[in-house]
């Protein structure tokens, strides 16, 4: 709580805050004493019930199977991310209880561990918290969703915690379907140990203002870590991804890759720093974000960052915002594709290079439904 109060809400003027335009009245949210109804089981559970499963609705664990455990005491899942923000301080203040998956030594996890995060009451600050830690010579995949009623307004506050030990291997997929009047302001962490490999996957859907800042870094010798992202804005959404990921360590190596598009009035925005420091020689890294735009009132952001405090490593980035491509039309459409289906084709082409590589495939045809449904009420307004 000191800290919370130390801190102010965020700055629209500072860096990591530019092109959001985030206007926010904090006054007219409160803070919950108890969950909601629910909204059901989600379409995506598994129908075997995976591994584990855990439904956090506004903030409160209110169910927990398997892999899943539900932690009351807040303080110690949030040890691995010490509030440095003001939203992580508000969270780790006021959050209720977390979703803590931990996984020993030496096991290696069959099916995914299910994990819902529900915004049901409007008004409401809800901050729901999810803590993984696995550990030396693991596996595990863990899947996230995201989801509120189209006409909810709230903010809600998710915290997403993850440490993987030596040698393991962790997918985490985020599927983010807040609904068209929420706030979200999300925060997760990634800390990777020696030689292992972690894959960080976010599909960017719904939300008012979304926001998604990844801190990630490569503690261990050998470390690898890929971050995948898909998003599609439409309406005025807001769709705002920060990614910052430190090599701290040798042999180190890392891959940002993200594919967006937005319509109608809606933006995105993208920011990612790749920091080396002195000791990650040998680190290869790289970032990519490319971005189509799809209406003449909408906006996408892109600007990639390296800093570099080594001498011995390869490093690039790159990114490209831009309109469908009419070459690409023209080829189409000279193989017998009308205009309207040349385009959807374009759109559906460009997604796939980042869906396919997310590690749970097999919710892959779901994901691509979602994003070409977007494409055909843009598609349809236009």
């Amino acid at each position: 709580m000191d800290r919370f109060e130390s801190l102010s809400p965020p700055d629209p003027s500072a860096e990591e805050w530019r092109y959001a335009e985030l206007a926010l009245d904090l006054a007219a949210f409160s803070l919950l004493e108890e969950p909601g109804p629910s909204l059901g089981e989600h379409r995506l559970a598994p129908a075997g019930g995976g591994s584990g499963r855990a439904s956090v609705v506004d903030g409160f664990v209110t169910s927990t199977e398997g892999l899943a455990k539900r932690l009351t005491d807040t303080d110690t899942a949030a040890e691995a991310s010490p509030p440095d923000d003001w939203y992580s301080a508000a969270s780790t203040a006021f959050g209720s209880d977390a979703v803590v998956v931990d996984i020993g030594a030496g096991e290696t996890v069959e099916g995914p561990v299910f994990v819902d995060l529900q915004a049901v009451t409007p008004g409401a600050i809800t901050l729901p918290r999810l803590a993984i830690s696995v550990g030396e010579a693991s596996s595990v995949s863990i899947v996230v969703t995201q989801r509120s009623s189209d006409d909810l307004e709230a903010l809600v506050v998710p915290h997403i915690d993850i440490e993987v030990g030596a040698a393991s291997r962790v997918g985490v997929t985020v599927v983010q379907e807040w609904g068209a009047r929420t706030v979200a302001v999300g925060r997760p962490r990634l800390t990777v140990g020696q030689d292992a490999t972690a894959v960080f996957a976010e599909a960017g859907l719904g939300g008012s203002y979304s926001r998604l800042r990844l801190d990630a870094d490569l503690e261990g010798r050998g470390a690898s870590v890929t971050v995948l992202g898909a998003y599609f804005g439409e309406g005025d959404q807001t769709l705002d991804y920060r990614y910052f990921m430190r090599h701290s360590a040798p042999n180190t190596t890392s891959e940002m890759f993200l594919k967006g598009a937005v319509a109608d009035e809606s933006r995105s925005v993208f920011s990612g720093l790749i920091r080396i420091e002195p000791e990650g020689q040998g680190t290869n890294a790289h970032q990519t974000n490319r971005n189509l735009v799809l209406g003449a009132a909408a906006e996408a952001h892109s600007v990639p960052n390296l800093e570099i405090l080594a001498d011995d490593v390869r490093c690039g980035h790159g990114s490209a915002v831009g309109p469908l491509d009419d070459e690409q039309r023209y080829y189409l459409m000279s193989r017998g594709l009308d205009r309207r289906r040349a385009d959807r084709l374009q759109v559906k082409g460009f997604f796939e290079e980042a869906l396919r590589r997310f590690a749970h495939t097999e919710f892959g045809p779901e994901l691509r439904d979602a994003v070409m449904a977007k494409y055909a009420r843009v598609e349809g307004a236009a």
